[in-house]
């Protein structure tokens, strides 16, 4: 295995590999590996990600409630930026009630489930940041019988101190998890279903 540039893959990567192979998380979580960015750093793993509501694992669910990106960035040289060499990148997509487009705090609600994600996974991280755009939909002449839609858009990146990247992939799936208006599940829960396994996480 090696990295962008042909680079045996170093040993904490390999790690980080591992980790998100091994991880356990909600069976309404959906996976697919997908190519990680080649220019930010030597070595990278993207997968993409869907919650479906009432998911059991069998089959039967009643339609995607959000969706988003999950990243990981290595560089054994480390990057200023980062304060580290790992980065963690991800995204998340969801449609809320349209009565929430007035709300002048969604956004910062929106970025409160990001630190509380964080805090309660117990995940240690270093320079977290990110952003969080709303779009409100109006439709007007023939489709003015469509109803508003509120469409929000979270990305957050951070810094993690340790090479455990299966607990940062499940603080990504819970926050996937409440944009979706889903409530959390405790530790433990059911693993990944065969479907949603990536193939091989591998740069």
């Amino acid at each position: 295995m090696t990295g962008h540039t042909g680079e045996p893959v170093p040993a904490p990567f390999a790690a980080a590999l591992a980790s998100l192979r091994e991880r356990r998380l909600r069976t309404d979580v959906h996976l697919a590996e997908i190519p990680g960015p080649t220019r930010i750093a030597p070595f990278s793993v993207a997968l993409e990600g869907e919650i479906v509501a009432g998911d059991d694992g069998a089959g039967t669910d009643g339609g995607e409630v959000a969706s988003g990106r999950f990243v990981v960035l290595h560089d054994p040289q480390g990057q200023e930026t980062w304060h580290g060499t790992f980065r963690v990148v991800t995204l998340v997509r969801a449609t809320l009630e349209p009565e929430l487009a007035a709300d002048p705090l969604l956004a910062e609600v929106a970025w409160s489930w990001v630190t509380e994600a964080l805090g309660t996974a117990r995940v240690a991280v270093r320079s977290a940041g990110g952003t969080v755009t709303r779009v409100v939909s109006q439709s007007f002449g023939a489709l003015s019988s469509t109803p508003d839609a509120v469409d929000l858009e979270i990305r957050a990146s951070w810094t993690p101190e340790d090479t455990d990247l299966g607990a940062h992939l499940a603080v990504w799936a819970d926050l996937m998890a409440t944009a979706g208006g889903l409530p959390p599940l405790p530790d433990g829960v059911t693993a990944l279903s065969s479907r949603a396994r990536p193939p091989t996480l591998g740069p």
